[in-house]
């Protein structure tokens, strides 16, 4: 029984002592900035950016249009009643559309903006392995970019399981960033065990 305990107890200090072996070499690793994520896409949210802008301008100008165009209201010369009542429901239909279309252009200039800043173009694991950069696209080609604690990203689902996109959750941000599969993994064993891992946020 004693031969059993002192043997346990031994195991024990070697498994204890491994620790910080363990540890130190992962940190050695990462003396570095490492690249785990990229998809250079600058030409097309550049195209976007623009389409976007353009269906802004364009539904806004509609909407101002709509409300800036005189009413005419044409009246028989026999009638004698006057057509308030018609007048009224012309101005009214003509400021439903034009909150219609200037509704539809904001709109359209939102998502495009989302889907632009939402879209990760780099994920960078930093030297040490507690923080992460990622930079986004963001309209007309340019890009943006935050950094933020390894243990605030947890990515909801595991590489081989989602057909496109990968969606990742940042802590205090509202909507998932999106990793394109299209994109470079250039080193899948990192990534899987550092963003790519799911945490409870």
């Amino acid at each position: 029984m004693a031969a059993l305990r002192s043997r346990w107890f031994t195991g024990l200090l070697a498994a204890l002592r491994t620790l910080p072996t363990r540890r130190l070499l992962q940190a050695a690793t990462l003396q570095q900035d490492v690249l785990l994520f990229e998809h250079e896409r600058g030409r097309f949210f550049t195209i976007l950016g623009l389409f976007c802008a353009g269906q802004g301008v364009f539904w806004a100008s509609l909407a101002v249009a709509t409300v800036s165009r005189p009413l005419v209201s044409v009246q028989p010369q026999d009638e004698e009643v006057p057509s308030h009542g018609r007048d009224l429901r012309s101005a009214l239909w003509r400021y439903g559309l034009a909150v219609g279309c200037g509704t539809i252009g904001a709109l359209v200039l939102g998502a495009g903006l989302l889907f632009s800043l939402r879209s990760v173009r780099s994920v960078v694991l930093r030297a040490g392995g507690q923080q992460v950069t990622l930079t986004t696209h963001a309209p007309f080609g340019l890009w943006a970019n935050f950094t933020v604690p390894l243990n605030q990203v947890s990515c909801m689902a595991h590489r081989d399981e989602v057909p496109a996109m990968l969606p990742l959750k940042v802590k205090g941000r509202r909507f998932y960033f999106l990793l394109d599969k299209a994109g470079r993994f250039p080193n899948t064993k990192l990534f899987d065990n550092t963003v790519g891992a799911y945490r409870s946020l």
